[in-house]
Order: C-alpha cells, then sequence, then structure tokens
C-alpha cells in the first residue's frame, strides 16, 4: 500500500452562524486532521460519517483536476483530533485536508480560494450544509476568521473582514464535548433569534471577537431549543471564563479563559468533570495565521 498524497486541516468553532444574518464567521481551533490518499484500502476503519469522500472527489474532477489513479482504485485513510458532528468543522476540515492531499498526490498548486472552493462544492453536493459553510471552509483551512457574505457565489469576493483571532498564547480554550447532534435546525429556526446574531456581527466589526462567540452561542441554543447549553455556557460564565458559547448548530460548548488565570482553568474543568462526567473536556488553543498551514 502507497501513500500517494497526504493533506491537513484543523478544527473551527462558530463566531457568527450563517443562518442568522447571511453573514457568517468561524476561527480557527488546534485540532488537528491529517488525511491521505492510498492505492489500496487502509486496515483501519475511515470515519467518513456523512460520505464525503465520493463528493470530494466528484468535486475535485468538477473543478478540472485529474486523480493520481483511477476512481475505483483510489482509497483514504483519515486521523482526525476533530469529534464529528458538534459543530466544530469536522466535515469542512475533512474536506480541506482531502482536497490538500489530492493536491500533493497529483502535484497540483492550488490558491486557497481555489482549495476553499473545492472543499465548499463538496459539502453541497453532500447535502450536509444548511448556508453552504464558507466560512467553516475557510477557518479550516488557514488560521485566524473572516467574516463572509454566505450569499456571494464567488468564495474570495465573498470575505468581507478578517482577523487573527484573539492570541493562542493568551488564551486556553476548553471544548465541553457531548456528543453528536441528533438533529439539524432549519433554517427557519434561526429567524426568530436574529437580534443575538445582528449583536454577534456587531461585536464582530467592533473587533470583539469572543463577545460575539458568546453571543453567537446564544442565538443558537434557541434556534436549537438546546435549553442545556444554556446552563452549561452560563456555568462557564459564572466561573470566571471570558467567553462561552454554543459552536455551529450544537452540541459542543466553547469556553474561552485567560491563560494566565490557571486557578479559574482548573475550577471549570472540575466544575464539568463533577457536574457532568459524561462530556468529554478537550483542551486546546485558537490557531493564529503565522500557526497555520502553508496556504498553497
Amino acid at each position: 500500500m502507497a501513500v500517494l498524497g497526504q493533506g491537513s486541516a484543523h478544527g473551527a468553532c462558530s463566531l457568527l452562524h450563517a443562518a442568522g444574518t447571511g453573514y457568517g464567521a468561524s476561527i480557527a481551533l488546534d485540532l488537528p486532521i491529517l488525511v491521505r490518499v492510498l492505492d489500496k484500502k487502509s486496515k483501519r476503519e475511515v470515519h467518513d460519517n456523512d460520505g464525503l469522500l465520493p463528493h470530494i472527489v466528484a468535486a475535485w474532477m468538477a473543478a478540472g483536476h485529474e486523480l493520481p489513479i483511477e476512481q475505483e482504485s483510489l482509497h483514504w485513510a483519515v486521523q482526525s483530533k476533530i469529534p464529528a458532528r458538534e459543530g466544530l468543522k469536522s466535515s469542512s476540515a475533512l474536506c480541506v485536508a482531502a482536497v490538500r492531499a489530492l493536491c500533493d498526490s497529483t502535484d497540483t498548486a492550488l490558491e486557497l480560494h481555489e482549495l476553499v472552493a473545492i472543499a465548499v462544492d463538496a459539502q453541497l453536493r453532500a447535502e450536509i450544509t444548511l448556508t453552504g459553510s464558507i466560512d467553516d471552509t475557510w477557518a479550516c483551512a488557514t488560521g485566524g476568521w473572516k467574516l463572509i457574505n454566505a450569499n456571494e457565489p464567488d468564495v474570495a469576493q465573498g470575505v468581507l473582514i478578517q482577523g487573527d483571532g484573539p492570541n493562542r498564547d493568551e488564551w486556553k480554550v476548553l471544548l465541553v464535548s457531548r456528543g453528536p447532534r441528533e438533529i439539524r435546525p432549519a433554517l427557519e429556526d434561526f429567524l426568530p433569534h436574529q437580534q443575538h446574531f445582528v449583536q454577534a456581527l456587531n461585536a464582530i466589526q467592533d473587533g470583539n471577537e469572543l463577545v460575539a462567540l458568546t453571543l453567537n452561542g446564544r442565538g443558537v441554543i434557541g434556534a436549537t431549543k438546546d435549553h442545556r447549553a444554556r446552563i452549561l455556557a452560563n456555568d462557564a460564565l459564572v466561573n470566571g471564563a471570558r467567553a462561552a458559547g454554543v459552536s455551529g448548530s450544537g452540541t459542543a460548548i466553547v469556553i474561552v479563559i485567560p491563560i494566565q488565570l490557571e486557578g479559574v482553568i482548573k475550577r471549570i474543568k472540575s466544575w464539568y468533570e463533577q457536574k457532568h462526567p459524561e462530556f468529554n473536556i478537550i483542551e486546546t488553543r485558537f490557531k493564529n495565521p503565522e500557526n497555520s498551514e502553508s496556504e498553497e
């Protein structure tokens, strides 16, 4: 079995769910994923719960690119630290890493916006996204965040503003991993909670990413009727977190704490471990542009 090519990406969390206003933003997290293109089937199970990999191949070919070998002989291997179906952008990251693996296997050089466009097309073909997940895909492909217009068909033209995000050396990110979401909300579920999303959009424009994370989370909680998430996020804020909210359409809670507040970090971790032992607590950090993969 030969490795024909490999590519990497990372997870992300939401600053603004695009279903709320038509504008979306996600910020990169240090949750790595590695995808390899193989000429024979891997002995390990390939985790692709949404059946994305065939759609990635279709999107790649639709963009006019060749495969390294015959399609029926092409196989994949996936190693991921991103919890699936929890709003931490596992699907977008898989698509980005897989497209990079195809680039590596065929010596294809793509501009970053071209790579993102293929990854977005794959997700649309798989019908797993409400809004195209363009902001998520940008965040999984590079560091920091980009505010995008989800209604702009040109991926590059859709980027409105961007930022490096909070310094990874100054903030700790705790993820309360609660297991895969059972249902995905519909677009109309977000309309009654538009005020939270408008406030989050204003916060992003003012450079207050952490305020946006919390406000967006409140809107998503309303749209998904995830009342337990409201309690979990409020618990974190009461215990000293600077931001806390649901990511994506759920279920993970993202908690942000200044890294020098070691006592607060320990207290919040202990709080969830004692009160909610059924949840997994993941420690990570933001991924700033200088720490991201090469933008080829």
